[in-house]
């Protein structure tokens, strides 16, 4: 039976952050049906920072009670350098983590991710044998990472997130998601974010479409249906899981996730 990657992206941009509250959470979501957990380096008061620490005690907390996939970020709009964003790759139980595909208006603010950025960032995903989620917010972003893996070492297969909903982006519709994934290289897995979503069929589309992660949590969206917000993440999975098995279809499992990723045991690290 073919399995569905859930990743969970538990902290809304902007909102404090108790590492306690959220790794209760985190637990509840991977119970529920979730393999992977996606955070960003945040302060306690959720502001983004260069400074690991609160999220490194922010992921174990959550290993104490899970054995969920590490997943960092490297992006968020702020005034850091590609370096200090990269900065989560250090963690040694770090085992994947996003990689933006280029530049893009994020609602009013511009998202800059020079080339020079990118090839940073998939180098240092790379030296460390952390996979790479490719975030990719256009079409031509695809052909950036087309450019970038001619250029130097690049992990196999490629995983590409597909993200849509923002304002200055790809929007979230039937006929964006097909163009969006014909262009995706036949030999790569995909998955997609839907920021925003105030419903839930753009999900079930990408599905019933092949991805092979969905990204889900309150850092896209609450929306659980007309009216009716999540107060916690795991309530999203829940409802995702429901969604999947209607499908006729399973959520993976952490272990489960690892094999269909290929990734690399966590804590490994190489000579970065």
């Amino acid at each position: 039976m073919r399995k569905v990657v859930i990743s969970l992206a538990p902290v809304a941009a902007g909102t404090p952050v108790d590492a306690v509250k959220l790794a209760e959470d985190v637990e509840k979501s991977v119970a529920a049906g979730a393999a992977m957990c996606h955070l960003h380096c945040r302060m306690p008061d959720g502001s983004l920072t260069p400074d690991t620490s609160y999220m490194i005690t922010c992921f174990e907390e959550i290993l104490k009670r899970t054995d969920v996939v590490v997943q960092a970020s490297t992006g968020g709009v702020s005034e850091m350098n590609i370096r200090e964003r990269c900065n989560p790759l250090d963690y040694e139980k770090v085992e994947s983590a996003s990689l933006n595909g280029g530049s893009t208006n994020l609602g009013e603010n511009v998202y800059i991710n020079s080339f020079d950025d990118i090839r940073y960032c998939a180098d240092a995903v790379y030296r460390r044998h952390i996979l790479p989620e490719t975030e990719v917010f256009d079409i031509g972003m695809l052909h950036n990472m087309k450019l970038v893996a001619e250029e130097q070492p690049f992990a196999e297969p490629q995983l590409f997130n597909l993200v849509f909903g923002h304002k200055g982006g790809m929007q979230p519709t039937p006929e964006m998601l097909a163009a969006f994934r014909s262009f995706v290289p036949r030999d790569a897995l995909w998955g997609v974010t839907h920021f925003g979503r105030d419903n839930w069929t753009f999900l079930a589309a990408a599905i019933a479409m092949g991805a092979t992660v969905v990204r889900i949590g309150f850092e896209d969206s609450a929306y659980l249906e007309e009216g009716r917000m999540a107060e916690y993440n795991y309530q999203v999975v829940e409802k995702l899981v429901t969604l999947i098995r209607a499908m006729g279809l399973e959520p993976a499992t952490p272990m489960e996730a690892r094999e269909i990723l290929h990734l690399q045991r966590r804590g490994g690290c190489a000579d970065a």
